[in-house]
């Protein structure tokens, strides 16, 4: 049992060794080393829930940890003591002795005798006398910034846009591990139908509330159903969903995808053109298209053209005023998906947000020249700012006397957060991404 055991602790303190040295993404990693160090079956449920809920609570857990450490720890052991104390604190199916046993084992196999006596000396303590409390910290911002593992500058930024209750509730949810949704590709089915072939296969399956064509899973990974295989579902959040309700597609249309890789929109969009009309697809890179193409494959659309282009080019490629429909799913910081990708969190600053403006103002100002007269342009972004958001939007409103907001309708259920012509959703809205989507009528 402690072989096994020690194989997914071992390899969770390998993933977040690399992500806190390279920023390497989580995700990726996770899926390498359960390949590489053959785990297994439950395993990958305790390997993935120790990596996540470690690097999600990362600041808590070092307040905890901080008045049982005397001196400055190599990172490996620091980590170490994380991922222990994060199953101690947040994991209740497994034993303090069992996890303390084996973070002095694996001290022991990586470091020397002194390591893994203060290891077992730290985790000791800590089980005798308890974790300090967070409401020794005062001050309100660096409260949540510290009980909700968010950089306080996030914090403070987020609280002067949205106010404090906002902030908090978004940094709770945060926390919380994402459920997994999907969209039935109607040309080839019916929800219903879909969730009979998914409840068959054992998954258990909810009906979206949010959206008519989405499900949620609540038990199972759809990438490995039957149903996926056989190109009647895209996983792909209920946020992301709405952004073809935005544009309004209509049977025929010609649309471009400014910036398109995976390729989750392109598919909705094509689907909801039932087999009609074009969708063309750009991504800065040859591989991501590839993923959009093979999407596009699996699920048996044929009226989606691919290619390797910066949108800020788009109007050496394409004749001006040629698009029904155009969307820009701009380049943002992400901050919408912190459930999803933890990692996001910590490696992003402030700067980084004031360089991407300029970036989502130019893909705007190319893709605005291509829309016919009277066409709809969309603009979203995956992120909580209003900077990347509202600002955008409004310089660009401002720069091109053209376009005129144009009123956004979703779905019954998202309607009621709409302002006008723009809407942001918050991930306590309904538990999907933070999002943001804008539309514009070229008159």
């Amino acid at each position: 049992m402690g072989n096994r055991k020690k194989n997914v602790r071992e390899s969770a303190l390998e993933i977040l060794e690399a992500v806190e040295k390279n920023q390497a993404y989580s995700n990726l990693l996770l899926n390498h080393v359960i390949k590489r160090n053959h785990i297994s079956g439950h395993d990958i449920g305790l390997l993935t829930e120790i990596t996540y809920g470690t690097l999600q609570r990362k600041y808590t857990l070092d307040f905890y940890l901080k008045p049982f450490i005397k001196k400055k720890l190599e990172k490996w052991v620091q980590i170490l003591l994380r991922l222990s104390l994060y199953q101690m604190i947040y994991l209740d199916k497994i034993p303090d002795r069992a996890v303390i046993y084996e973070a002095v084992e694996i001290a022991k196999n990586r470091g020397h005798r002194g390591i893994s006596s203060l290891v077992n000396g730290v985790l000791r303590a800590i089980q005798r006398e308890g974790v300090p409390s967070l409401d020794l910290i005062k001050d309100p911002i660096e409260r949540i910034a510290t009980e909700t593992s968010h950089p306080k500058w996030m914090v403070s930024r987020w609280v002067s846009q949205f106010g404090i209750e906002k902030t908090k509730a978004m940094c709770q949810t945060n926390l919380l591990a994402p459920t997994q949704t999907a969209r039935v590709n109607t040309t080839k089915a019916t929800r219903n139908l879909v969730v009979e072939m998914l409840e068959g296969e054992g998954f258990e399956i909810q009906e979206s509330p949010i959206v008519d064509e989405a499900i949620r899973c609540l038990k199972g990974n759809l990438a490995h159903s039957k149903a996926f295989a056989d190109g009647f579902i895209t996983i792909q959040d209920e946020s992301s969903m709405l952004v073809a309700y935005a544009l309004k597609v209509e049977s025929n249309q010609f649309i471009l995808d400014c910036c398109a890789a995976p390729g989750g929109k392109t598919t909705h969009i094509a689907e909801k053109l039932n087999q009609t009309g074009k969708v063309i697809a750009l991504d800065l890179h040859e591989h991501k298209i590839k993923l959009i193409q093979e999407n596009a494959d699996r699920l048996g659309l044929t009226n989606i053209e691919t290619k390797a282009l910066d949108s800020r080019k788009v109007t050496e490629y394409f004749k001006k005023e040629s698009f029904d429909r155009v969307l820009v799913d701009a380049p943002c910081s992400g901050l919408g998906v912190l459930r999803k990708k933890p990692d996001i969190k910590y490696s992003k600053s402030e700067e980084d947000l004031a360089a991407l403006q300029s970036i989502q103002l130019s893909i705007l100002e190319q893709a605005a020249q291509l829309l016919k007269p009277g066409g709809v342009l969309v603009y979203s972004t995956c992120t909580v700012d209003n900077e990347e958001n509202e600002n955008t939007v409004e310089q660009f409103l401002h720069r091109f006397s053209e376009f005129e907001p144009n009123p956004l309708r979703l779905t019954e259920a998202i309607n009621t957060f709409i302002e006008e012509y723009k809407v942001q959703i918050f991930p306590q809205d309904f538990g999907g991404d933070g999002f943001f989507i804008a539309s514009f009528r070229k008159k």
